[in-house]
C-alpha cells in the first residue's frame, strides 16, 4: 500500500503505579441467563444473534479475567452501553420513554439486573433494531474498557457502498499506524504526507513520494497544529471502507488538487508482502526489514543475517521495525536472544502488582554483532516489547521516532454463546525496568523524522543515521 507518514510527536500521557492493594476475588458469571465465557476450541461455528444473554456474559467475563476486573468500576461499562445504545436509537430516528439510565450503585449484581430491565424495555419498543441495538452497547461496553488490545470480533452489517479489500492503496505506516489513528490522532504532528506509492487508487491517482495531504473528504487533518479525526478516515476497518477525497499540495511545483480514492484490489510487489527482507548496506552491514513478529520470523531474520555474514566481516546490524504492528511474544524473546542472554525482557503484571518476568532464551546462538534498530509510530505492540528491551538493555540504540504506545498486554481470547470472539489481556505489560509503555511508546535514542522534502528526494535520513553509528 502507499505508506503516509506523519511526523511524530512524544506523548507525555503518563499512567499511574500499579494498586498495591489485594484485589477482590474475581466474579463468575453465575446469574441467571449468563454463562462463563471460556478459551475456544478449535475455529467458533457460524455466527448467531447478538442478544441481552451475550451482552451480560461478555460483561462477567470482563469482570471475571480481565487485567483489572476485579477492581474496575463497573458502573463506567454499562453506562458506555447504555449510551450507545441511545446514540443508536437517536442515528435511526427513535426515541422511546423507557430509554432512560437506571440509578446504578456500584453492586455490580444489582447494577446489572436494573440495566437489563431498563435494556429490555427500550428494546421492547423498537424490536426491528434489536440486532443492531445488542451490537453497539456490546462493542461501547468493550471500548469503555480503553485497552488497545481488547477487542470483540463480530459480523457486522455492511452498508452498499462498504468494500472488503486491499484499500486505497494508502495507510498511514510510519509515526501513525492504523489503530492509533482511529483510536488517538493526537499522537501525530503536521505536516500528513505521501511517503511511498506501491499501486492501487494512489498509483492511477498520480500520488508521489512528498505529496501534503491538506484535506481528508473536506475536513484538515491538522487545525492548530493539533490533529483531528479526519486521519482516522484514512485507515477505515474494513469492509467498511468507502471512497476518501483527497486535496494534496506538490510542493516542488506549488501544484494543488483534489483525488477520489475508491478502494479496491490491486497488484502488489511480492516483496513488499515478505515479513523479513534484507539486503548488503556499504558493504558490511546487514540491512533487516521486518514487518511482523509473524511465526517463525526470528529465524528468518537470523538466517538473513547469516546468509550476508557469509565470506565477510560485518560491522553491524541495522533491523529496521517501522511500521512493524507485531505479533508473537515468542518470537521477540527469540530475537532479542540473539543480541543478550541472561536479562528480563519485559513483564507481565497482574492488577495487585505481581510480575512474572519474561526471560531471554538462551539457548539462542548469541550473533556478536552491534545492532541499530530504526522505530516509528508504527511500531506496536510486540514490536515495542523488542525495542524497549533493546533500550533499556542498553543492546544498542534506536533511531527514528517514538513507538505506537500499543501495549497493553497479550490478548486473551474467549468464546461467547453466540460464537463471537471476545478478546483483552489478563496481564499488562511493563518493559524491562519496569516502566509503562503504554500509551507513552519508546522514545528513540536518535530522534530522526522524515520530511515531506526527504520523501520526495527518496532520502531516507533514519537508515543514513543507522549506518553513521555503526561505522563510527
Amino acid at each position: 500500500m502507499t505508506a503516509v507518514r506523519t511526523a511524530a510527536a512524544g506523548l507525555a500521557l503518563l499512567l499511574a503505579a500499579a494498586c498495591t492493594a489485594p484485589a477482590p476475588p474475581r466474579i463468575q458469571a453465575s446469574t441467571a441467563g449468563a454463562t462463563a465465557c471460556a478459551r475456544p476450541q478449535g475455529p467458533p461455528k457460524a455466527e448467531t444473534a447478538t442478544t441481552i444473554d451475550v451482552i451480560e456474559q461478555a460483561y462477567l467475563c470482563i469482570l471475571g479475567n480481565y487485567y483489572s476486573g476485579a477492581t474496575l468500576d463497573a458502573r463506567a461499562l454499562l453506562t458506555a452501553g447504555f449510551v450507545a445504545l441511545t446514540q443508536e436509537l437517536n442515528r435511526n430516528g427513535h426515541d422511546v420513554p423507557e430509554a432512560t439510565m437506571p440509578a446504578l450503585t456500584g453492586d455490580r449484581k444489582a447494577d446489572w439486573a436494573a440495566f437489563e430491565t431498563a435494556y429490555r424495555k427500550t428494546t421492547d419498543q423498537v424490536p426491528d433494531l434489536r440486532d443492531r441495538l445488542a451490537v453497539v452497547t456490546l462493542e461501547a461496553i468493550v471500548a469503555a474498557l480503553g485497552d488497545n488490545h481488547a477487542r470483540w470480533a463480530h459480523d457486522v452489517t455492511r452498508h452498499p457502498d462498504h468494500y472488503d479489500g486491499d484499500g486505497y492503496g494508502l495507510g498511514l505506516a510510519a509515526n501513525v499506524n492504523g489503530p492509533q489513528a482511529n483510536a488517538n490522532p493526537g499522537t501525530a504532528v503536521a505536516p500528513l504526507f505521501v511517503t511511498t506509492v506501491q499501486g492501487g487508487a494512489a498509483r492511477a491517482a498520480g500520488l508521489r513520494p512528498g505529496d501534503l495531504i491538506e484535506a481528508v473528504n473536506g475536513s484538515a487533518p491538522f487545525i492548530d497544529d493539533k490533529a483531528t479525526p479526519a486521519i482516522a478516515a484514512l485507515y477505515p476497518r474494513y469492509p467498511d471502507a468507502r471512497p476518501v477525497r483527497l486535496r494534496l499540495l506538490r510542493q516542488s511545483t506549488g501544484r494543488r488538487w483534489s483525488v477520489t480514492l475508491k478502494p479496491g484490489l490491486f497488484q502488489r510487489d511480492p516483496a513488499t508482502l515478505r515479513v523479513v527482507q534484507s539486503e548488503l548496506l556499504d558493504d558490511d552491514i546487514a540491512y533487516v526489514r521486518m514487518t511482523g513478529f509473524a511465526p517463525d520470523s526470528a529465524n528468518r531474520v537470523l538466517k538473513a543475517i547469516s546468509r550476508l555474514r557469509k565470506g565477510r566481516t560485518l560491522s553491524g546490524v541495522v533491523l529496521d521495525l517501522r511500521g512493524n504492528g507485531g505479533g508473537s511474544p515468542v518470537e521477540t524473546i527469540r530475537l532479542l536472544s540473539a543480541f543478550v542472554h541472561g536479562k528480563n525482557t519485559a513483564y507481565q503484571c497482574t492488577v495487585d502488582a505481581r510480575c512474572e518476568a519474561s526471560r531471554t532464551d538462551d539457548t539462542v546462538e548469541l550473533l556478536h554483532l552491534p545492532l541499530v534498530v530504526l522505530t516509528d509510530r508504527g511500531c506496536a505492540s510486540a514490536c515495542e516489547h523488542f525495542s524497549s528491551a533493546v533500550k533499556d538493555l542498553r543492546i544498542g540504540p534506536l533511531v527514528g521516532t517514538r513507538t505506537a504506545g500499543l501495549v497493553s498486554g497479550p490478548a486473551q481470547p474467549y468464546l461467547l454463546g453466540n460464537n463471537t470472539l471476545l478478546s483483552f489481556p489478563d496481564k499488562h505489560h511493563l518493559g524491562p525496568d519496569r516502566e509503562v509503555i503504554d500509551r507513552v511508546g519508546v522514545p528513540p535514542d536518535h530522534h530522526i523524522p522524515l520530511t515531506p522534502k526527504d520523501a520526495a528526494a527518496g532520502r531516507d535520513p533514519a537508515l543514513a543515521k543507522a549506518l553513521a553509528l555503526l561505522h563510527t
